[in-house]
Parts: C-alpha cells; structure tokens; sequence
C-alpha cells in the first residue's frame, strides 16, 4: 500500500518528553518521519533526520515492540490530543541506517563551545543574507570540520558543523551553555552526544583502501 502499513501498537510515549523533540524535528520538515526503536527497559528511542541530512535521536520513557516509523507530525498532533494510538506505519519510507550502537567516547567538547560555533556560522550566514551564492555558502558552512580530535588509535575525528547545527536546531543542548557533549564514533559515524540526546552523521572512512607494500 505504497509503503503504508496498519496502524502501530501503543507507545506509551508521553508529550512532556517527546513533544519538544517533534516539534522542532517537524518545524524544520513538517513532512518528516520519526523512527520508534526500543531501547533500554521501559524506553523508547526516537530517530528523525534533519533536512540537511543528518540524523538526530532522544530516547524518552515509553514502550514498542519493534522498530517503527511514522510521520512525525501526525504523532505529535496525536500525542497533543491525548491519544495513545500511533498514526498509519511508514516503515517503507524510513530508507536511512542508523548508528548500530552508542558507539565510543573520543572527547568531551564544552556546551559552550557548540554555541558559540553555532553563533558564528549564524553570522556568517547573516553577512551574505540574500547575496548571490548564499546557498552555496550555507552548504559550505554546514560541510565545513568544526570540531577534529584526536582517538585513542591516532585516527583524526571530524565532527562537521552540520551536525553540530543539528544538535543545537533541535534543542539538545541547554542555552545557558552549561554541561559538556561527548564525540563518539561507531564504524564510519561521527557523532555528538548530550544529556538530551545526539546528532550523528555517517562519513567514507569505511571506504578507504590502504596499499600495502
């Protein structure tokens, strides 16, 4: 049915917890998805992908059985209204992997820090506003390493600032600046960690061929 499958099971999620989430993650695409996978016991993690590519997660309290996906907006609406019933799956229209785990701590990057890296690129941004070439700068800007340390095996990590925009679009960092965000990888991700959830992009590192001689 065009990749539209029955209605899901009840969630138990709770508009408290995951309203800000999808409120933000449907202001920036009001046609985006959300994928529900369960996570630790009586938990439910919520994936969403922001336009410009990367994904983002909170994981909330809540029960599912089973990874689904359903629109992010009609969830949110139900959700307001009281109702614990999930919206028509969209499970066909999910096409993005995610992150297999947590993945490993490589750094921990002030809170502080990402604002003012997301200030920055807003005045960057704001100096070319309706300039030629505005666009491109912007996709400049969100390619552009923000953040590059250092693991434990010697391999440079580059958080790009994408994903630190992700981060900060969608309210996962407080905006006192208080606390710190941890660098993680995991195979070829790259991503951004916080008390309220994480920022993730997939890179080509997995695809590097090393001649032997």
């Amino acid at each position: 049915m065009n990749g539209v499958d029955r209605p899901a099971a009840v969630a138990g999620l709770r508009v408290a917890e995951a309203g800000p989430f999808l409120a933000r993650l449907t202001r920036l695409d009001p046609a985006a998805l959300v994928r529900l996978r369960p996570a630790a016991a009586g938990a439910v993690a919520l994936w969403g992908r922001v336009p410009w590519g990367v994904l983002v997660a909170r994981t909330v309290a809540g029960a599912v059985a089973g990874d689904l996906t359903v629109p992010a907006t009609a969830l949110l609406e139900r959700m307001s209204a009281g109702r614990v019933d999930l919206p028509a799956r969209r499970d066909h229209d999910w096409r993005w992997p995610v992150p297999p785990t947590s993945g490993e701590v490589v750094e921990s990057v002030p809170v502080a820090e990402l604002l003012r890296l997301g200030q920055a690129a807003a005045e960057t941004l704001r100096s070319t506003r309706g300039r030629v070439g505005e666009r491109v700068l912007r996709d400049a800007l969100l390619e552009h390493v923000a953040i590059a340390v250092e693991a434990a095996d010697g391999a440079a990590v580059e958080v790009r600032q994408g994903v630190v925009q992700a981060v900060l679009r969608m309210g996962l960092v407080t905006t006192d600046g208080d606390g710190v965000a941890t660098v993680r990888t995991v195979g070829n991700w790259v991503g951004l960690a916080t008390a309220h959830g994480e920022g993730w992009q997939q890179t080509g590192a997995n695809l590097a061929v090393r001649i032997v001689r």
